[in-house]
C-alpha cells in the first residue's frame, strides 16, 4: 500500500514539475514561434504594398481585388528612362541644364518597357503568394481600397491589406493568443498584422512599423 501511495506522490511531484515548466516555456515558445509567423506575414504585405504602389502609379488608383493585382504583376510593363551622355563640370558652369542637354544631343534619353514582376519580385517569385496568408492554413488576406477626404478637403486614393493574429497564429498556445488580441483591442488596435488604411491617408504604413 506504502508502495503505491509512494508511486502517487512521485507521480503528482512529476505532474507539479511539468505543470510549472509548461507555464514557464509556453510564453517563451508563443513568442518564438509569434515572431517567426510575423516576419513572413510582414515579408507578404511588403509585398502587396509594392505592388499596390505601381499599380496606382499606372493606374492612378488602387485596386481591392488580388486578380487584378496579380494579373498586373504578371503581365504588367513598367517605364524606365535610360540616360546616355553627361554634362561636364564646365557646362554646369555654365548653366547649361540636363533639358537644354537633351535638346542640343549632348544627352540622350531612351525610354524602355520592363516587366513590373521581374522588377519588383524577381522572375522567380510566385505570385500568387500575394494573396496566401503565411501560416494561414489556406486563407487569403482581407484587402479593400478607397478614397478618403483630409482636412481640408483634398481626395486620397488608400488601401489596405490586413490578416487577424487568429489566422496565423492558429495552432499555437491559445491563452498566450487570447492575451495578445486582448492587449490589441485594449489599445484600440487591429488585433493582427495590417498595412494601409482605408479609414486614414498613413502613407500605407504597415501598423508593426
Amino acid at each position: 500500500m506504502r508502495k503505491v501511495f509512494n508511486g502517487l506522490l512521485i507521480a503528482a511531484a512529476m505532474l507539479l514539475v511539468y505543470l510549472y515548466y509548461a507555464s514557464i516555456m509556453a510564453p517563451i515558445e508563443f513568442e518564438r514561434e509569434r515572431n517567426v509567423r510575423e516576419a513572413a506575414v510582414i515579408q507578404s504585405l511588403v509585398d502587396i504594398r509594392k505592388a499596390q504602389i505601381e499599380f496606382r502609379r499606372q493606374n492612378q488608383r488602387y485596386t481591392a481585388s488580388f486578380d487584378t493585382l496579380i494579373t498586373f504583376v504578371n503581365e504588367g510593363k513598367m517605364a524606365v528612362v535610360l540616360k546616355e551622355g553627361t554634362l561636364t563640370d564646365k557646362q554646369l558652369e555654365d548653366g547649361l541644364t540636363e533639358e537644354q542637354a537633351v535638346k542640343l544631343g549632348i544627352i540622350r534619353r531612351d525610354t524602355s518597357f520592363v516587366s513590373v514582376k521581374e522588377t519588383l519580385f524577381g522572375s522567380e517569385f510566385r505570385t500568387e503568394s500575394l494573396a496566401e496568408v503565411p501560416f494561414g492554413e489556406g486563407a487569403t488576406f482581407e484587402m479593400a481600397a478607397g478614397i478618403v477626404k483630409t482636412g481640408s478637403g483634398i481626395e486620397i486614393q488608400v488601401f489596405e491589406a490586413k490578416t487577424p493574429y487568429r489566422v496565423f497564429l492558429q495552432g499555437l498556445d491559445n491563452q498566450e493568443l487570447v492575451n495578445l488580441i486582448a492587449i490589441s483591442e485594449k489599445l484600440g488596435r487591429f488585433p493582427g498584422l495590417q498595412v494601409g488604411s482605408i479609414l486614414e491617408a498613413n502613407n500605407n504604413a504597415g501598423n508593426w512599423e
